[in-house]
């Protein structure tokens, strides 16, 4: 049986007329990321080297960290680039294209976060469902109406599988605080390589948000998204029908 892919590519044409290519390949339907035939992995990404704080795998059962395995290809080929240098940057994917001129960091960081989040990490693994709806050079406002809504869809699962959902987003906040955790924690891994800027600035570009998630009020923050949901809360809402209640 042929293995069903969906495929992301990444392509950065540079000012010096270099191109550089990334396809992400991702096992549907779990959108686990496929990793290339397996190569000489870095020091660096050795499971203990500046292994997290919070990271629940043991030593002895993973050699390699999974995120920094899966991005080792992307770190090297950026380890010289500064995060100013402006890069045409094209994402396809099977629904779409994107496109943008923009410096490097904001299209890393859209490449890192897509890599680290389906690489299998326990931690980033609660972030992959929204690997579905991958939004690149997304806004924080983007980003957090994403990200809420994959929360409060995931209880909706936890409830139909007989588990308690968390209608008041009250785990919300730990799941970034973790998240944030692993950010700058990651951020040590690369400092020990000392790469240029673009890839550190790409990850603390990725870790705004999740300590804008880990330290800010989830609950006053949806709020500024209650008009566009008008139309469920006057007179009741809408029944499964469409018709007003």
């Amino acid at each position: 049986m042929s293995e069903e892919v969906l495929t992301i590519e990444y392509e950065f044409k540079l000012g010096d007329g270099r191109t550089k290519q990334f396809t992400v390949r991702l096992a549907k339907p779990s959108l686990q990321f496929i990793a290339a035939p397996a190569a000489a992995l870095r020091p660096w990404t050795r499971l203990t080297h500046h292994q997290c704080s919070n990271c629940p795998l043991a030593p002895d059962l993973h050699r390699d960290c999974p995120i920094a395995a899966n991005l080792a290809d992307i770190i090297e080929a950026f380890k010289d680039s500064l995060s100013i240098e402006e890069a045409d940057i094209t994402i396809r994917s099977e629904s779409r294209t994107y496109h943008k001129r923009s410096s490097l960091q904001y299209g890393i960081g859209s490449l890192m976060g897509l890599c680290m989040v389906t690489s299998g990490c326990p931690i980033l693994d609660k972030l992959r469902p929204m690997v579905y709806t991958h939004l690149p050079f997304s806004s924080l406002e983007e980003t957090l109406y994403r990200a809420a809504s994959m929360y409060l869809f995931a209880q909706y699962f936890r409830q139909q599988q007989g588990g308690t959902p968390d209608w008041k987003l009250a785990g919300f906040t730990g799941i970034y605080e973790d998240i944030a955790t692993v950010n700058q924690s990651f951020t040590r891994r690369l400092l020990s390589i000392n790469p240029c800027d673009a890839s550190l600035n790409a990850l603390i570009g990725l870790d705004c948000f999740a300590s804008a998630g880990a330290f800010s009020g989830i609950e006053e923050n949806v709020k500024e998204f209650a008009p566009l949901f008008a139309a469920y809360l006057q007179r009741g809402g809408v029944q499964a029908s469409g018709r007003p209640i």
